[in-house]
């Protein structure tokens, strides 16, 4: 008994997403709208910055440059996408809050840039950027 308690069970490998504990990280579930994905099969990276269309559908979309989508979440875990998906679309966790590294987050095009407003829609809803910074050792 006291073997199976102690066994390892999983492992975590820090990616540098979250650079903070406040605001504290919140999620939410939701459906990822994934039609106008190409090529599918592919895996929707953990950092992806998601949003929503002006148009009440209720489903997520993956944030794009210029785009009418307005900033709303970060996917949690990568999600793999498969070709009987882009019907019905892919169920999501996502964080709603917390504090990020801006240089993780991603978007279709790669890099995300935000505009000062879009920045602003993400930090009424708890999500704020902060940089990792390395810690540098003292010298002898």
């Amino acid at each position: 008994m006291a073997r199976q308690l102690n066994a390892k069970i999983a492992e975590m490998t820090p990616d540098g997403l979250i650079t903070d504990t406040q605001p504290r990280p919140n999620v939410r579930g939701g459906i990822l709208d994934v039609s106008e994905l190409d090529p599918v099969p592919t895996v929707v990276p953990r950092g992806t910055l998601l949003g929503k269309k002006a148009e009440v559908d209720g489903k997520l979309h993956i944030w794009k440059d210029g785009g009418e989508i307005t900033p709303d979440c970060i996917l949690c875990d990568d999600t793999p996408v498969e070709e009987g998906d882009k019907a019905s679309g892919v169920a999501v966790v996502a964080y709603i809050a917390g504090c990020f590294d801006p240089n993780k987050i991603q978007c279709t095009e790669g890099k995300v840039t935000l505009e000062e407003g879009e920045l602003d829609t993400l930090r009424m809803k708890g999500i704020l950027f902060k940089a990792a910074v390395p810690i540098e050792t003292a010298e002898d």
